[in-house]
């Protein structure tokens, strides 16, 4: 009885009768071998057409979007020589410009105390007195003016707040180019 359940199991996972072999309805078609060979020029057309097709295959095959991207990419990459450049030439500019900046600012300076030691009050009045026939007024000619608005004045800016600000400036410039 086991043996008769073991065939049927066999047969039913396509084996025939408990063996190894499969079942006869899972064998394949027969194949035909030809009785004659093909001629000798026949086989050289068909190895030299399965050249050809090889090298047909094996021929590299560029895409259209490989082309765009690589384009693209070449692009991008002129892109970003010539804005390098640029910067290159901006950075040159501004270290220039910082330059002549600190040059003036220094002019400016010296320029200011040589006003400051020409300008002599003694030599001003000397001036008025003697060449404009200026004098200084008496007591008489002297009158108080009362004004209901009261004066005010509003200071703009100063030289000494001017020079220290273009001094820091010119350190933070100093500190940045020597960051790069």
């Amino acid at each position: 009885m086991a043996a008769e359940a073991a065939r049927v199991l066999d047969y039913e996972n396509r084996y025939y009768y408990g063996s190894a072999a499969p079942a006869r309805e899972t064998y394949s078609e027969p194949v035909t071998i030809p009785h004659e060979f093909p001629s000798v020029e026949e086989r050289i057309r068909q190895r030299q057409r399965a050249k050809e097709a090889a090298a047909a295959r094996s021929r590299p095959v560029i895409s259209f979007f490989s082309v765009v991207g690589a384009l693209f990419a070449a692009f991008l990459s002129v892109f970003a020589v010539v804005a390098q450049i640029n910067y290159n030439e901006a950075v040159a500019e501004t270290t220039r410009l910082n330059a002549q900046l600190v040059e003036l600012s220094e002019q400016q300076r010296r320029l200011e105390i040589e006003f400051a030691s020409v300008l002599d009050m003694k030599e001003i009045e000397r001036y008025a007195r003697d060449v404009l026939g200026m004098s200084k007024p008496e007591t008489h000619q002297l009158a108080v003016v009362h004004s209901a608005a009261s004066d005010r004045a509003e200071v703009l800016s100063s030289a000494e707040g001017d020079n220290l600000r273009d001094f820091g400036s010119f350190i933070k410039s100093l500190f940045e180019y020597l960051k790069r």
